[in-house]
């Protein structure tokens, strides 16, 4: 997504009139690493912890900062288009969450296995879809990453099994693919993500039960956003230490604002699950800026100063951006030009998203099977039936 910077900033200075007035220092005026001290995790039946010393490269630095900042355009993108009812049904953001999705990916490898709840576009782009196919699947365009037909919560790659819009039914499917992974004996694990509001799910605990019981690799992974809908946590759950609720699974509870805490608490988790000790659990704090849903402005049970507060203090942009400027990792000017070149992206996605088809009527019952048989086997088009009344 982000391979050489240099290359990345020279391109956009030349495109844009502001970023042509930016003089690109050289490589060799920054500090290529720097080491930072990060919060300490809290610990559920664990004996070691992950690293509060942890290192940063000048190149991790940006990547994640362009990634991060991709998420958050987009999905500030896909807020507008939903509003002028370019695209409609349901929509759940994930803004202001983007430090768990890019604090997860870097500790994990592409063959690993990923499966979400419905706030599914980050992860989406992080494991390898496109903001033109990710923008273009929200509108139901033929271009789309389901070709049209999965919307919002429904977007697929590989080794990414999508959201889920059934509270917590991904947690079960997940312990599947852990299975496999197990079966298969190819040191591969499957991240688990649900919301604090599907945690209270019995299907969650039965899984805990299976997944501890044959030693599955899966990291089940809570992204506590304060927020079940429009329920805070504190009146939806007894207990809201969800890195304990797998009881006789190791937990952690890591600070989802800081994509290096993430990123260092699932190097951990991994570990752990590669070396044959079974499943753990993780509890990212985090927090949306967006309501539950398109549909939900969000400060009917919350206060708009609250919102603020946390954007104030607690962004995780903003965080990584201070990193890096005041550990000379990167210039103002420098992530200016990466910011051009994110709001272009979008912008032509989402110019591709509002102009490209929608998918024909004919192609509504196709790619039901991965091996994509034809349509005229049983129960899966209806509309041959209707063709052969008429």
């Amino acid at each position: 997504m982000l391979t050489n910077i240099s290359s990345l900033l020279r391109a956009c200075a030349q495109k844009s009139g502001a970023a042509a007035a930016v003089s690109v220092r050289s490589y060799s005026d920054f500090t290529t690493q720097a080491t930072f001290e990060i919060k300490k995790c809290d610990l559920h039946k664990l004996d070691e912890a992950p690293a509060t010393e942890v290192v940063m490269t000048r190149e991790e630095g940006l990547k994640y900062y362009h990634i991060m900042q991709t998420i958050r355009r987009m999905e500030l993108k896909a807020d507008q288009l939903y509003k002028q009812k370019i695209i409609r049904g349901f929509c759940h953001l994930y803004d202001g969450q983007e430090a768990c999705a890019v604090g997860i990916e870097a500790s994990i490898n592409m063959s690993d296995h990923l499966i979400t709840a419905y706030r599914a576009h980050g992860y989406t782009y992080t494991r390898g879809g496109t903001v033109k196919k990710i923008m273009a699947e929200l509108t139901g365009r033929r271009g789309g990453i389901a070709k049209g037909k999965g919307g919002s919560m429904h977007m697929y790659c590989k080794n990414f099994y999508g959201g889920n819009g059934i509270v917590g039914a991904q947690v079960p499917l997940g312990a599947g693919v852990a299975l496999a992974c197990k079966y298969q004996g190819n040191n591969e694990l499957c991240v688990c993500l649900y919301g604090d509001g599907a945690a209270n799910q019995g299907q969650i605990f039965e899984t805990y039960n299976m997944a501890s019981l044959w030693k599955l690799p899966v990291i089940f992974i809570c992204e506590n956003n304060r927020y079940g809908m429009g329920t805070s946590v504190e009146r939806a759950a007894a207990s809201t230490d969800y890195y304990k609720r797998g009881e006789f699974i190791p937990g952690l509870r890591v600070d989802g604002m800081d994509v290096l805490c993430v990123r260092e608490a699932t190097r951990f988790a991994a570990e752990h699950c590669r070396s044959g000790k079974g499943p753990i659990l993780m509890e990212l704090q985090t927090y949306r800026y967006h309501g539950h849903s398109m549909s939900d402005p969000g400060i009917s049970y919350r206060t708009r100063e609250e919102i603020q507060e946390v954007r104030s203090k607690s962004d995780p942009i903003s965080l990584l951006k201070d990193r890096l400027l005041s550990n000379n990792m990167a210039s103002v000017e420098e992530l200016k030009v990466i910011d051009v070149e994110v709001r272009k992206e979008i912008e032509d996605a989402a110019q591709f998203a509002t102009t490209d088809p929608e998918p024909p009527l004919d192609e509504l019952c196709n790619h039901m099977f991965s091996n994509n048989p034809p349509v005229e086997v049983r129960g899966t088009n209806p509309w041959a039936k209707l063709k052969s009344v008429s």
